[in-house]
């Protein structure tokens, strides 16, 4: 009979049915149908540098990258990375065999991934996590094994007996985020070199994900891990244009390795988006070579803004974690009286105009992240003041 579908099996992947819609669209529409102020997905409402912007239109009118682009990325880009992670890092990478440009870190994490692991072998990612990495590790047939960063102090750390102690014989990889969403976390030279250890001594792989190498405060440092001994050629780095220079829909993001684990990431990249954001890519180019004054007065910009939105969480009564990396703030919610961060999101734009995220979402033990709420903080000045203006409700 025409019409009818099969009922026998669900139509979604049952790998991904654990997933659903993104939280972030769940808090996004919760956002626009209350008219609240959204601190929950984490995209910047101002566009990054004019003159970046203008590179982007000066491709495209000049027909630069409306075509397909090279599959590695454009040459220029590439060579623009290797440039970067040699300037800032004293990494050596080959634009033509080591880097690899992908639609956004997002791709770069499956990519990575799909190209890396076979069903049953295992993964270890910190939870709270990114939530793409549980998806793409169920993409490519994985097991994901959470380590728990855990409060300690004003801050979320690791512990590496912990760590340790999750290492299998089918482990596999390490997934790592430092500067780490959502905690603020950046992990320490001593707890990167324990790390690297770790992995060349049970010959593990590594996807990194430093997207946010450029947003640390105060006294923190990024060392990307790919620098320790022993891993430059077991480690698969990310960065991401998005975040560092507030262009988020453009989709630049980028993998540096070996030739072999890049070619690898490249196998399966080509099947994914095959190329992206051909015009981008040439201004990408550009806004790697910035000076250092426009990543330094970035970085000053955001910390007084996450300073501000602290100030305004502490003041409406909130537990506030310091932020040491990216643009997050997460907080405690129980010294208001609460323990369920889901239910505590859901009424939050009701109660105060302001839209968060449940950190929850980002754990596999859901209780240990019950209490926990994330705000971000990459907002105009005028906004983020509106919102903890709003949030002093709560207070009283």
């Amino acid at each position: 009979m025409t019409g009818m579908t099969s009922t026998a099996r669900p139509h979604l992947n049952r790998r991904l049915a654990e997933f659903g819609t993104t939280i972030f669209a769940e808090m996004s529409a919760l956002a626009v149908q209350t008219g609240s102020i959204n601190l929950g997905q984490g995209f910047p409402d101002t566009d990054g540098p004019e003159e970046i912007r203008e590179a982007a239109v000066r491709a495209l009118r000049d027909g630069r990258g409306n075509q397909y682009p090279p599959g590695p990325g454009v040459p220029e880009l590439r060579t623009a990375i290797a440039a970067h992670q040699q300037r800032r890092y004293e990494l050596s990478y080959d634009p033509d065999t080591e880097v690899l440009v992908t639609a956004g870190a997002t791709e770069a994490i499956a990519a990575a991934l799909l190209a890396l692991l076979e069903p049953g072998d295992e993964v270890i990612a910190f939870e709270p996590y990114y939530d793409s990495y549980a998806a793409c590790i169920a993409m490519a047939g994985g097991t994901r094994v959470p380590v728990t960063l855990r409060p300690d102090g004003d801050s979320f750390r690791l512990d590496l007996d912990e760590l340790r102690a999750a290492v299998t014989d089918k482990t596999r990889l390490l997934l790592i985020n430092t500067p780490h969403n959502p905690t603020g976390t950046v992990l320490t030279r001593e707890e990167l070199t324990a790390i690297a250890e770790l992995a060349v001594e049970r010959d593990l792989l590594v996807v990194t994900d430093e997207v946010y190498e450029h947003l640390v405060f105060d006294d923190a440092e990024h060392i990307p891990l790919a620098t320790f001994p022993g891993m430059r050629d077991r480690t698969v780095t990310i960065g991401s244009a998005g975040k560092t220079f507030s262009f988020t829909g453009w989709k630049v993001g980028w993998v540096t390795g070996s030739p072999s684990l890049v070619s690898a990431v490249r196998s399966a990249k080509q099947f994914l988006t095959y190329v992206a954001s051909g015009p981008f890519q040439y201004a990408v180019a550009e806004a790697l070579a910035l000076p250092d004054s426009y990543f330094e007065a970035f970085r000053a910009d955001m910390r007084a803004k996450r300073d501000l939105l602290a100030a305004g969480l502490t003041e409406a009564g909130f537990g506030v974690f310091r932020t040491s990396g990216t643009y997050f703030i997460t907080t405690d919610i129980r010294p208001l009286g609460e323990t369920d961060g889901f239910a505590f999101c859901r009424a939050l734009p009701e109660r105060a105009g302001v839209v968060a995220i449940p950190n929850a979402v980002f754990y596999d033990h859901r209780e240990a992240g019950a209490p926990f709420v994330r705000f971000a903080f990459c907002k105009q000045t005028g906004v983020l003041e509106e919102a903890a203006k709003r949030l002093k409700a709560l207070a009283g």
